[in-house]
């Protein structure tokens, strides 16, 4: 086999390879042999079946194999004899191949770069840290009882006030011209419970509910807004007929022992142990991110290397069809919108090329660190993405183990995070305690 160098320029690498009619000959008659062997043919005793009859029915069929695995077989050892890590599959490009002559085609890749390592023990980090007090888990608890809550009906005939809930059946039509037209898919219901000037609905549709009485019908007017979910919906006027059937009152339930052992706790005192447990777990969640989002950021900005742009250009791809969908759809974000196509195209770019530059880094890392996530870890991801299909547990654990791909989707987050573990440990971070208000602004910002 015959390799010459052809491109060197950066990341990019091309190489012409020939192999010559000898071997390719050699290795189809090898295979057109042992086919012989095999095959069962009517009017042939097996393993007699005369060499050309072999050839005049599969010659094409092993030809075409035999190319395939030389033309595999002489691109890994291009890569092996030269030690280079391709960051893709290598493209492949026939130049020329006719029976009886050499085999000659193109081999292009883009290498994987060499990645210096940041100085960990320079990197400068703040990790906010926040408790729950009284008010926080108070105001937790009334979520829970809220959720818990039980309605009464209203035995009185009178005006239905705020907070009370109202169980209607209605119908919405979009309004054209002052017309309302036909009802539009979605937009009716029966015995809907609806808490009367509470959240939850159209902007300005339970407000329009204060003081109607049971057995009244109403015309609601409301326009959904512009970045409603249902495009066909957005920023359009529509008119809604409620029929109010009956008035409740929301009973809230006691926040005693007998509804923690309700809801599976020892005591009242055990839930509100509990409840402030999940808060802090949300706390120092929310704290992790930020800290992570600081160290990536750190990192970024020490991280000089060329990267593959067929790799960025494979996370650009992926991004861009979100946005356009975005787009489509009216979502765009507040900081995207206004701004035209090419500007957004090359934001984003800049958004791969960085996220493809720290994902090198983080697995060089990795790599030099010797970290690496084990098999009872992965087991355990398994397990836990399964329990999120009751019922389908064993299937979801069996798709992971015959789907590497799927796997290694569950394995990536777990390398990650035990990379920025460890880069956390050799950091400088001080801490800071802030208020749970104060945590929850500065995480949102570092989202």
């Amino acid at each position: 086999m015959q390799v010459t160098e052809v491109a060197n320029e950066g990341l990019k690498r091309a190489f012409s390879v020939v192999v010559p009619a000898t071997d390719i000959t050699a290795e189809r008659e090898k295979r057109l042999a042992q086919l012989g062997k095999d095959l069962r043919l009517p009017g042939f005793r097996p393993g007699k079946i005369p060499a050309r009859v072999v050839q005049q029915r599969y010659g094409q069929a092993v030809m075409g194999e035999v190319l395939e695995s030389s033309v595999n077989n002489a691109t890994q050892r291009v890569v092996s004899d030269r030690g280079l890590r391709p960051a893709q599959q290598p493209k492949v490009e026939l130049v020329n191949f006719a029976d009886g002559t050499d085999l000659e085609f193109k081999v292009e890749m883009e290498v994987m770069p060499e990645v210096p390592m940041p100085d960990f023990a320079g990197i400068e980090l703040e990790r906010l840290k926040a408790e729950p007090g009284d008010e926080q888990v108070d105001k937790a608890l009334a979520a829970i009882a809220q959720r818990n809550r039980k309605l009464e009906d209203i035995a009185e005939e009178r005006p239905a006030e705020a907070g009370e809930v109202a169980v209607c059946d209605f119908v919405g039509r979009l309004v054209t011209d002052g017309e309302a037209g036909e009802p539009f898919p979605g937009g009716s219901a029966t015995d809907m419970p609806i808490e009367v000037a509470g959240e939850g609905f159209i902007p300005g549709f339970t407000e329009q509910l204060v003081g109607i009485r049971a057995g009244e019908t109403r015309q609601v007017e409301v326009a959904f807004p512009a970045e409603y979910a249902a495009q066909e919906l957005a920023g359009k006027a529509a008119r809604f007929e409620v029929t109010c059937k009956a008035l409740k009152r929301a009973v809230l339930p006691e926040m005693d022992d007998a509804f923690a052992t309700g809801l599976g706790f020892e005591t009242a005192e055990k839930l509100r142990e509990t409840v402030r447990e999940t808060l802090q777990r949300e706390y120092d969640s929310m704290s992790r991110m930020k800290v992570k989002r600081a160290l990536l950021d750190r990192l970024s900005e020490r991280a000089d290397f060329p990267v593959p742009q067929g790799m960025v250009d494979a996370e650009f791809n992926g991004i861009w069809q979100r946005v356009e969908a975005d787009m489509k759809a009216g979502r765009l974000d507040d900081d995207d919108k206004g701004k035209d196509e090419d500007t957004l195209r090359a934001e984003y770019r800049g958004i791969a090329e960085r996220r493809i530059r720290l994902g090198l880094l983080l697995s060089e890392i990795g790599r030099t660190n010797n970290i690496a996530v084990s098999g009872e870890e992965l087991a355990r991801a398994m397990r836990q993405e399964a329990s999120r299909y009751p019922g389908q547990e064993q299937q979801v654990v069996e798709f992971f183990r015959k789907n590497p791909q799927a796997a290694e989707n569950l394995r990536s987050p777990i390398f990650e995070e035990k990379v920025v573990d460890f880069m956390l440990e050799l950091a400088k971070v001080t801490e800071r305690n802030v208020s749970p208000e104060d945590l929850a602004t500065a995480a949102s910002a570092a989202a």
